[in-house]
Protein backbone atom coordinates (compact mmCIF):
# COMPACT_ATOMS: atom_id res chain seq x y z
CA UNK A 1 0.00 0.00 0.00
CA UNK A 2 1.58 3.33 -1.09
CA UNK A 3 1.62 6.56 1.48
CA UNK A 4 -1.18 8.11 -0.20
CA UNK A 5 -3.48 4.83 -0.09
CA UNK A 6 -2.63 4.63 3.29
CA UNK A 7 -3.69 8.18 4.36
CA UNK A 8 -6.78 7.50 2.55
CA UNK A 9 -7.52 4.40 3.92
CA UNK A 10 -7.11 5.55 7.68
CA UNK A 11 -8.94 8.62 6.49
CA UNK A 12 -12.01 6.20 5.75
CA UNK A 13 -12.12 4.02 8.43
CA UNK A 14 -12.23 6.90 10.40
CA UNK A 15 -15.67 6.76 9.99
CA UNK A 16 -17.83 3.94 9.65
CA UNK A 17 -20.39 4.99 7.27
CA UNK A 18 -17.48 4.91 4.30
CA UNK A 19 -16.27 1.40 5.63
CA UNK A 20 -16.83 -0.68 2.34
CA UNK A 21 -17.42 -4.36 3.17
CA UNK A 22 -18.03 -7.34 0.73
CA UNK A 23 -20.82 -10.37 1.56
CA UNK A 24 -20.36 -13.33 0.07
CA UNK A 25 -23.44 -16.50 0.41
CA UNK A 26 -24.61 -18.50 -1.98
CA UNK A 27 -27.91 -18.38 0.17
CA UNK A 28 -29.98 -15.32 -1.07
CA UNK A 29 -31.88 -14.59 2.20
CA UNK A 30 -28.36 -14.59 4.07
CA UNK A 31 -27.28 -12.35 2.02
CA UNK A 32 -30.38 -10.01 2.24
CA UNK A 33 -30.78 -10.30 5.90
CA UNK A 34 -26.41 -9.67 6.44
CA UNK A 35 -26.56 -6.53 3.68
CA UNK A 36 -29.72 -5.46 5.70
CA UNK A 37 -27.69 -5.41 9.21
CA UNK A 38 -24.28 -3.71 7.68
CA UNK A 39 -26.19 -1.02 6.02
CA UNK A 40 -28.34 -0.14 8.92
CA UNK A 41 -24.53 0.15 10.91
CA UNK A 42 -23.94 2.73 7.93
CA UNK A 43 -21.43 0.64 5.85
CA UNK A 44 -21.35 0.45 2.44
CA UNK A 45 -22.57 -2.79 1.92
CA UNK A 46 -21.68 -5.29 -2.10
CA UNK A 47 -22.85 -8.49 -1.95
CA UNK A 48 -21.83 -11.60 -4.42
CA UNK A 49 -23.66 -14.93 -4.83
CA UNK A 50 -20.43 -16.85 -5.61
CA UNK A 51 -16.71 -16.50 -5.20
CA UNK A 52 -16.14 -15.61 -9.05
CA UNK A 53 -18.48 -12.82 -8.92
CA UNK A 54 -16.77 -11.63 -4.91
CA UNK A 55 -13.54 -12.03 -7.07
CA UNK A 56 -14.63 -9.58 -9.92
CA UNK A 57 -16.03 -7.36 -7.57
CA UNK A 58 -12.84 -7.11 -5.67
CA UNK A 59 -10.72 -7.13 -8.41
CA UNK A 60 -12.48 -3.95 -9.43
CA UNK A 61 -13.09 -2.27 -6.52
CA UNK A 62 -11.18 -1.81 -3.07
CA UNK A 63 -12.53 -3.35 0.34
CA UNK A 64 -11.87 -3.04 3.59
CA UNK A 65 -13.54 -6.38 5.28
CA UNK A 66 -14.87 -9.01 3.34
CA UNK A 67 -17.60 -12.06 5.08
CA UNK A 68 -17.59 -14.87 3.27
CA UNK A 69 -19.38 -18.60 3.94
CA UNK A 70 -17.22 -21.05 3.50
CA UNK A 71 -18.99 -23.67 1.19
CA UNK A 72 -19.31 -22.31 -2.17
CA UNK A 73 -20.10 -23.78 -5.65
CA UNK A 74 -17.05 -23.18 -7.85
CA UNK A 75 -14.81 -21.20 -5.77
CA UNK A 76 -14.89 -21.77 -1.72
CA UNK A 77 -14.61 -19.27 1.02
CA UNK A 78 -10.65 -20.42 1.73
CA UNK A 79 -9.83 -20.16 -2.48
CA UNK A 80 -11.82 -16.27 -1.96
CA UNK A 81 -9.49 -15.97 1.14
CA UNK A 82 -6.23 -17.11 -0.79
CA UNK A 83 -7.17 -14.59 -3.82
CA UNK A 84 -8.71 -11.56 -2.01
CA UNK A 85 -4.93 -11.45 -0.15
CA UNK A 86 -3.30 -12.32 -3.33
CA UNK A 87 -5.16 -9.05 -4.67
CA UNK A 88 -5.26 -6.91 -1.19
CA UNK A 89 -2.70 -8.05 1.27
CA UNK A 90 -4.66 -5.19 3.57
CA UNK A 91 -8.40 -6.44 3.30
CA UNK A 92 -9.81 -8.03 6.40
CA UNK A 93 -11.54 -11.64 5.52
CA UNK A 94 -13.89 -12.92 8.08
CA UNK A 95 -15.13 -16.36 7.32
CA UNK A 96 -18.79 -18.26 8.14
CA UNK A 97 -19.43 -21.64 8.45
CA UNK A 98 -22.32 -23.84 9.12
CA UNK A 99 -20.42 -26.75 10.03
CA UNK A 100 -17.62 -25.72 12.09
CA UNK A 101 -15.18 -27.68 10.43
CA UNK A 102 -11.94 -26.94 12.66
CA UNK A 103 -9.78 -28.44 9.89
CA UNK A 104 -11.38 -25.56 7.50
CA UNK A 105 -11.17 -22.79 10.25
CA UNK A 106 -7.41 -23.69 10.76
CA UNK A 107 -6.51 -23.31 7.29
CA UNK A 108 -8.45 -20.20 6.48
CA UNK A 109 -6.60 -18.46 9.57
CA UNK A 110 -3.29 -19.96 8.36
CA UNK A 111 -4.04 -18.00 5.27
CA UNK A 112 -4.63 -14.92 6.85
CA UNK A 113 -8.50 -14.68 7.65
CA UNK A 114 -8.93 -12.10 11.11
CA UNK A 115 -11.49 -13.95 11.97
CA UNK A 116 -14.89 -16.84 11.76
CA UNK A 117 -17.79 -16.82 12.97
CA UNK A 118 -20.50 -19.78 13.09
CA UNK A 119 -23.59 -19.95 11.49
CA UNK A 120 -25.75 -19.50 14.45
CA UNK A 121 -29.13 -17.66 15.41
CA UNK A 122 -26.92 -14.45 16.94
CA UNK A 123 -24.87 -14.67 13.06
CA UNK A 124 -26.33 -10.91 12.60
CA UNK A 125 -25.43 -9.46 15.68
CA UNK A 126 -22.19 -11.50 15.98
CA UNK A 127 -21.00 -10.18 12.93
CA UNK A 128 -22.06 -6.95 13.82
CA UNK A 129 -19.69 -6.61 16.69
CA UNK A 130 -16.59 -8.57 14.91
CA UNK A 131 -17.19 -5.77 11.68
CA UNK A 132 -16.62 -2.97 14.21
CA UNK A 133 -13.67 -4.61 16.29
CA UNK A 134 -12.10 -5.49 12.98
CA UNK A 135 -12.44 -1.56 11.33
CA UNK A 136 -10.94 -0.08 14.91
CA UNK A 137 -7.97 -2.33 14.57
CA UNK A 138 -7.15 -1.45 11.52
CA UNK A 139 -7.84 2.03 12.00
CA UNK A 140 -5.58 2.04 15.01
CA UNK A 141 -3.68 0.56 12.71
CA UNK A 142 -3.28 3.16 10.11
CA UNK A 143 -3.12 5.90 12.84
CA UNK A 144 0.26 4.32 13.76
CA UNK A 145 1.56 3.96 10.84
CA UNK A 146 0.59 7.69 10.12
CA UNK A 147 1.78 8.97 13.44
CA UNK A 148 5.21 6.59 12.74
CA UNK A 149 5.49 8.17 9.45
CA UNK A 150 4.65 12.13 10.86
CA UNK A 151 7.27 11.38 13.56
CA UNK A 152 10.29 10.49 11.06
CA UNK A 153 8.73 13.70 9.03
CA UNK A 154 9.30 15.91 12.38
CA UNK A 155 12.66 14.55 13.12
CA UNK A 156 14.26 14.84 9.49
CA UNK A 157 17.88 16.50 10.11
CA UNK A 158 15.80 19.17 7.85
CA UNK A 159 13.94 20.27 10.51
CA UNK A 160 16.40 20.58 12.83
CA UNK A 161 17.78 24.44 12.90
CA UNK A 162 20.45 25.69 12.58
CA UNK A 163 22.87 27.06 10.20
CA UNK A 164 26.03 28.25 12.50
CA UNK A 165 28.99 25.82 11.65
CA UNK A 166 29.09 24.71 14.75
CA UNK A 167 25.47 23.03 14.05
CA UNK A 168 26.08 22.13 10.59
CA UNK A 169 28.74 20.14 11.64
CA UNK A 170 26.69 18.06 14.65
CA UNK A 171 24.26 17.65 11.69
CA UNK A 172 26.85 16.06 9.79
CA UNK A 173 27.92 13.81 12.74
CA UNK A 174 24.18 12.59 13.62
CA UNK A 175 23.27 11.99 9.79
CA UNK A 176 26.76 9.76 9.87
CA UNK A 177 26.05 7.99 12.87
CA UNK A 178 22.16 7.61 12.56
CA UNK A 179 22.24 4.40 10.93
CA UNK A 180 24.70 2.49 12.74
CA UNK A 181 24.15 0.45 16.13
CA UNK A 182 26.92 1.98 17.71
CA UNK A 183 26.11 3.93 21.77
CA UNK A 184 25.75 7.54 21.83
CA UNK A 185 27.02 9.84 24.18
CA UNK A 186 25.44 13.34 24.02
CA UNK A 187 27.05 16.07 26.07
CA UNK A 188 25.46 19.69 26.60
CA UNK A 189 24.28 22.36 29.27
CA UNK A 190 20.62 21.59 30.25
CA UNK A 191 18.45 23.56 27.42
CA UNK A 192 20.14 22.66 24.58
CA UNK A 193 18.10 20.08 22.70
CA UNK A 194 20.00 16.52 23.57
CA UNK A 195 16.85 14.73 23.50
CA UNK A 196 15.68 16.42 20.43
CA UNK A 197 19.16 15.08 18.81
CA UNK A 198 18.65 11.54 20.26
CA UNK A 199 15.39 11.51 18.55
CA UNK A 200 16.79 12.33 15.09
CA UNK A 201 19.14 9.41 15.63
CA UNK A 202 17.07 6.93 15.98
CA UNK A 203 14.30 8.04 13.41
CA UNK A 204 17.06 8.06 11.07
CA UNK A 205 17.88 4.74 12.34
CA UNK A 206 17.39 1.31 11.25
CA UNK A 207 15.56 0.97 14.00
CA UNK A 208 13.42 4.06 13.65
CA UNK A 209 10.30 1.41 13.07
CA UNK A 210 10.71 0.14 16.83
CA UNK A 211 10.49 2.10 19.74
CA UNK A 212 11.88 5.52 21.13
CA UNK A 213 11.84 5.38 24.89
CA UNK A 214 13.35 8.89 26.86
CA UNK A 215 13.77 8.20 30.82
CA UNK A 216 15.45 10.72 32.79
CA UNK A 217 17.54 8.76 35.14
CA UNK A 218 18.13 12.21 37.84
CA UNK A 219 14.41 12.54 38.23
CA UNK A 220 14.27 8.76 40.67
CA UNK A 221 15.50 7.06 43.36
CA UNK A 222 17.64 3.89 42.62
CA UNK A 223 15.11 1.56 43.57
CA UNK A 224 12.58 3.54 41.28
CA UNK A 225 15.27 3.53 38.41
CA UNK A 226 15.96 0.19 38.85
CA UNK A 227 12.53 -1.00 38.40
CA UNK A 228 11.96 1.51 35.50
CA UNK A 229 14.92 0.64 33.38
CA UNK A 230 14.89 -2.97 33.83
CA UNK A 231 11.05 -4.07 35.27
CA UNK A 232 10.67 -6.04 38.71
CA UNK A 233 8.80 -9.40 39.30
CA UNK A 234 6.35 -10.18 42.12
CA UNK A 235 7.17 -9.54 45.52
CA UNK A 236 10.37 -7.93 44.79
CA UNK A 237 10.18 -5.32 47.12
CA UNK A 238 7.04 -3.83 48.68
CA UNK A 239 3.81 -2.32 46.65
CA UNK A 240 5.45 -4.55 43.44
CA UNK A 241 2.16 -6.75 43.47
CA UNK A 242 2.50 -7.67 40.25
CA UNK A 243 5.32 -8.73 37.15
CA UNK A 244 6.58 -5.41 35.27
CA UNK A 245 8.11 -4.88 31.84
CA UNK A 246 11.07 -2.18 32.32
CA UNK A 247 11.32 0.08 29.56
CA UNK A 248 14.82 -2.02 28.00
CA UNK A 249 12.14 -4.68 27.64
CA UNK A 250 9.68 -1.94 25.86
CA UNK A 251 12.20 -0.42 23.86
CA UNK A 252 13.06 -4.17 22.33
CA UNK A 253 14.74 -3.53 19.32
CA UNK A 254 14.36 0.28 19.24
CA UNK A 255 16.21 2.86 21.39
CA UNK A 256 16.61 3.74 24.72
CA UNK A 257 17.69 7.29 26.01
CA UNK A 258 19.05 8.03 28.90
CA UNK A 259 18.94 11.12 30.23
CA UNK A 260 21.30 12.56 32.91
CA UNK A 261 23.16 9.39 33.19
CA UNK A 262 25.56 10.89 35.14
CA UNK A 263 23.21 10.95 38.24
CA UNK A 264 22.76 6.89 37.48
CA UNK A 265 23.77 5.36 41.05
CA UNK A 266 26.32 2.73 41.14
CA UNK A 267 24.35 0.07 41.50
CA UNK A 268 22.16 1.13 38.18
CA UNK A 269 25.39 1.74 36.42
CA UNK A 270 26.52 -1.96 37.40
CA UNK A 271 23.39 -3.29 35.62
CA UNK A 272 23.19 -0.54 32.37
CA UNK A 273 27.32 -2.09 31.82
CA UNK A 274 26.00 -5.67 31.53
CA UNK A 275 23.49 -4.74 29.21
CA UNK A 276 25.92 -3.07 27.02
CA UNK A 277 28.55 -5.86 27.34
CA UNK A 278 26.56 -8.88 26.97
CA UNK A 279 22.89 -7.50 25.94
CA UNK A 280 21.21 -9.38 28.80
CA UNK A 281 19.62 -8.07 32.06
CA UNK A 282 17.45 -9.46 35.24
CA UNK A 283 14.41 -7.91 36.20
CA UNK A 284 14.85 -6.69 39.94
CA UNK A 285 13.71 -9.55 42.67
CA UNK A 286 14.19 -12.32 39.72
CA UNK A 287 16.56 -14.84 38.19
CA UNK A 288 15.91 -14.98 34.45
CA UNK A 289 18.08 -13.66 31.86
CA UNK A 290 16.45 -11.51 29.66
CA UNK A 291 17.75 -10.80 25.78
CA UNK A 292 17.94 -7.25 25.21
CA UNK A 293 18.34 -5.92 21.77
CA UNK A 294 18.00 -2.22 22.25
CA UNK A 295 20.37 1.02 20.31
CA UNK A 296 21.33 2.97 24.12
CA UNK A 297 21.94 6.96 23.63
CA UNK A 298 22.99 8.61 26.62
CA UNK A 299 22.95 12.02 27.51
CA UNK A 300 24.86 14.61 30.09
CA UNK A 301 24.74 18.16 31.43
CA UNK A 302 28.23 16.69 33.39
CA UNK A 303 31.68 16.21 33.44
CA UNK A 304 31.49 12.34 33.03
CA UNK A 305 35.53 12.19 32.83
CA UNK A 306 35.74 14.55 35.99
CA UNK A 307 33.26 12.05 37.89
CA UNK A 308 34.53 9.46 36.76
CA UNK A 309 38.15 11.18 38.56
CA UNK A 310 35.88 11.99 41.53
CA UNK A 311 35.00 8.03 41.59
CA UNK A 312 30.99 9.25 40.89
CA UNK A 313 30.88 7.10 37.69
CA UNK A 314 32.15 3.77 36.82
CA UNK A 315 35.05 4.34 34.00
CA UNK A 316 34.33 1.31 32.16
CA UNK A 317 31.02 2.47 31.29
CA UNK A 318 32.11 5.99 30.66
CA UNK A 319 33.87 4.18 27.99
CA UNK A 320 31.13 2.15 27.10
CA UNK A 321 29.06 4.80 26.47
CA UNK A 322 31.26 7.54 25.01
CA UNK A 323 31.87 5.40 21.39
CA UNK A 324 30.76 8.19 19.84
CA UNK A 325 30.55 11.42 21.34
CA UNK A 326 28.21 13.80 20.50
CA UNK A 327 28.72 17.88 21.83
CA UNK A 328 26.16 19.89 22.09
CA UNK A 329 27.22 24.08 21.44
CA UNK A 330 25.25 26.34 24.10
CA UNK A 331 22.79 29.01 22.51
CA UNK A 332 25.76 31.69 22.74
CA UNK A 333 28.21 29.89 21.05
CA UNK A 334 25.51 29.11 17.99
CA UNK A 335 23.93 33.45 18.21
CA UNK A 336 24.14 33.16 14.56
CA UNK A 337 21.23 30.87 14.71
CA UNK A 338 19.21 32.83 17.29
CA UNK A 339 16.97 34.84 14.68
CA UNK A 340 16.26 31.49 13.00
CA UNK A 341 14.99 29.83 15.93
CA UNK A 342 12.95 32.72 17.40
CA UNK A 343 11.05 33.00 14.16
CA UNK A 344 10.18 29.17 14.47
CA UNK A 345 9.19 29.44 17.61
CA UNK A 346 7.06 32.40 17.23
CA UNK A 347 5.31 30.92 14.04
CA UNK A 348 4.74 27.81 16.25
CA UNK A 349 3.23 29.15 19.23
CA UNK A 350 0.79 31.98 17.09
CA UNK A 351 -0.34 28.87 14.83
CA UNK A 352 -1.62 27.13 18.61
CA UNK A 353 -2.90 30.28 20.18
CA UNK A 354 -4.49 31.30 17.12
CA UNK A 355 -2.93 35.02 16.96
CA UNK A 356 -2.04 37.18 14.00
CA UNK A 357 2.00 37.34 15.25
CA UNK A 358 4.07 37.21 12.05
CA UNK A 359 7.42 39.11 13.04
CA UNK A 360 9.52 40.21 15.75
CA UNK A 361 10.77 43.38 15.37
CA UNK A 362 13.78 44.91 15.09
CA UNK A 363 14.29 46.17 18.62
CA UNK A 364 13.30 43.00 19.90
CA UNK A 365 15.80 40.95 17.86
CA UNK A 366 18.35 42.79 19.09
CA UNK A 367 17.37 41.87 22.98
CA UNK A 368 17.36 38.40 22.15
CA UNK A 369 20.50 38.10 19.82
CA UNK A 370 22.16 40.02 22.93
CA UNK A 371 20.89 38.19 25.68
CA UNK A 372 23.77 35.39 27.14
CA UNK A 373 20.57 32.53 27.27
CA UNK A 374 21.84 30.79 30.40
CA UNK A 375 19.06 28.52 29.87
CA UNK A 376 19.79 28.01 26.13
CA UNK A 377 17.42 26.91 23.46
CA UNK A 378 14.53 25.89 26.15
CA UNK A 379 14.72 29.31 27.51
CA UNK A 380 14.30 30.80 24.52
CA UNK A 381 11.50 28.99 23.85
CA UNK A 382 9.75 29.89 27.10
CA UNK A 383 10.30 33.50 26.25
CA UNK A 384 8.91 33.75 22.91
CA UNK A 385 6.08 31.95 24.05
CA UNK A 386 5.47 34.25 26.90
CA UNK A 387 5.88 36.86 24.86
CA UNK A 388 3.49 35.92 21.94
CA UNK A 389 0.58 35.20 24.50
CA UNK A 390 1.36 38.92 25.76
CA UNK A 391 1.68 40.70 22.80
CA UNK A 392 -0.87 42.72 21.07
CA UNK A 393 0.60 43.39 17.61
CA UNK A 394 1.25 41.48 14.61
CA UNK A 395 5.15 41.86 15.68
CA UNK A 396 6.77 40.94 18.73
CA UNK A 397 7.58 44.01 20.38
CA UNK A 398 10.67 44.32 22.90
CA UNK A 399 8.04 44.93 25.33
CA UNK A 400 6.62 41.68 25.73
CA UNK A 401 9.77 39.84 26.24
CA UNK A 402 11.10 39.02 30.41
CA UNK A 403 12.74 41.93 31.90
CA UNK A 404 15.82 40.25 32.48
CA UNK A 405 16.22 40.17 28.44
CA UNK A 406 15.45 43.95 28.37
CA UNK A 407 17.29 44.85 31.64
CA UNK A 408 21.16 44.16 29.87
CA UNK A 409 22.31 42.85 32.78
CA UNK A 410 22.26 39.39 31.62
CA UNK A 411 23.38 40.48 28.11
CA UNK A 412 27.05 38.77 26.54
CA UNK A 413 28.45 42.22 26.38
CA UNK A 414 28.06 43.02 30.04
CA UNK A 415 29.08 39.39 31.01
CA UNK A 416 32.43 40.24 29.11
CA UNK A 417 33.05 43.56 30.88
CA UNK A 418 32.54 42.82 34.19
CA UNK A 419 35.42 41.75 35.94
CA UNK A 420 35.27 39.35 38.47
CA UNK A 421 34.17 41.30 41.63
CA UNK A 422 36.46 41.06 44.94
CA UNK A 423 39.23 39.11 43.11
CA UNK A 424 42.45 39.99 45.61
CA UNK A 425 45.93 41.04 44.32
CA UNK A 426 47.64 38.03 45.70
CA UNK A 427 45.50 35.13 44.15
CA UNK A 428 43.62 32.82 46.18
CA UNK A 429 42.50 29.24 46.19
CA UNK A 430 39.55 29.09 43.79
CA UNK A 431 38.47 25.36 44.12
CA UNK A 432 38.01 26.46 48.08
CA UNK A 433 36.01 29.68 47.11
CA UNK A 434 33.89 27.52 45.29
CA UNK A 435 33.32 25.13 47.12
CA UNK A 436 32.23 27.67 49.57
CA UNK A 437 29.85 29.25 47.24
CA UNK A 438 28.25 26.30 46.77
CA UNK A 439 27.92 25.32 50.44
CA UNK A 440 26.26 28.69 51.06
CA UNK A 441 23.91 28.78 47.94
CA UNK A 442 22.62 25.04 49.45
CA UNK A 443 22.23 26.09 52.58
CA UNK A 444 20.13 29.20 51.16
CA UNK A 445 17.82 26.94 49.57
CA UNK A 446 17.42 24.55 52.32
CA UNK A 447 16.49 27.53 54.68
CA UNK A 448 13.79 29.12 51.78
CA UNK A 449 12.45 25.68 51.03
CA UNK A 450 11.62 25.43 54.89
CA UNK A 451 14.22 22.40 54.73
CA UNK A 452 11.74 20.49 51.69
CA UNK A 453 15.02 18.81 49.69
CA UNK A 454 12.69 18.81 46.84
CA UNK A 455 12.09 21.84 46.21
CA UNK A 456 15.26 23.06 47.33
CA UNK A 457 16.72 21.29 44.10
CA UNK A 458 14.15 23.06 42.27
CA UNK A 459 15.21 26.28 43.17
CA UNK A 460 18.92 25.60 42.33
CA UNK A 461 18.34 23.96 38.63
CA UNK A 462 19.28 20.46 40.40
CA UNK A 463 18.35 17.27 40.41
CA UNK A 464 17.11 15.84 43.59
CA UNK A 465 20.22 12.96 43.94
CA UNK A 466 22.49 15.77 43.01
CA UNK A 467 21.10 17.62 45.48
CA UNK A 468 21.18 15.22 47.95
CA UNK A 469 24.77 14.23 47.01
CA UNK A 470 25.74 18.16 48.47
CA UNK A 471 24.23 18.15 51.30
CA UNK A 472 26.18 15.20 52.46
CA UNK A 473 29.30 16.51 51.07
CA UNK A 474 28.83 19.58 53.07
CA UNK A 475 27.12 17.95 56.07
CA UNK A 476 23.75 19.72 55.80
CA UNK A 477 20.23 18.24 57.00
Amino acid sequence: MTERNAEVAAAALAAPSSARVLVVDDEPSMRQMLSFALRREGYDVTTAEDGRTALQALEDGVFDVVITDVRMPELSGVDLLREARRLDPSVSVIIMTAYGSKETVLEALRLGATDYVEKTPNLRDELSLRVRKELDRKRLQQENVLLKRTLRTAHQFSNMIGASDAMVAIFQLVETIAPTNSTVLIAGESGTGKELVARAIHFNSLRKDHPFVALNCGALSETLLDSELFGHVRGAYTGADTNKKGLIEVAEKGTIFLDEIGEMSPLVQVKVLRVLQERKFRRLGGTDEVDADIRIIAATNRDLSKLVAEGQFREDLFYRINVIPVRLPPLRDRRDDIPALAEHFVARFARVMGKPITAISGDAMELLKAYAWPGNIRELENALERAVALERTPSILAESLPDQLRSGSHSVAAAAAAPPQGFPSQGFDLEQHVQHLEREYIAEALRRANGVKVKAAELLGMSFRSFRYYTKKYNLK
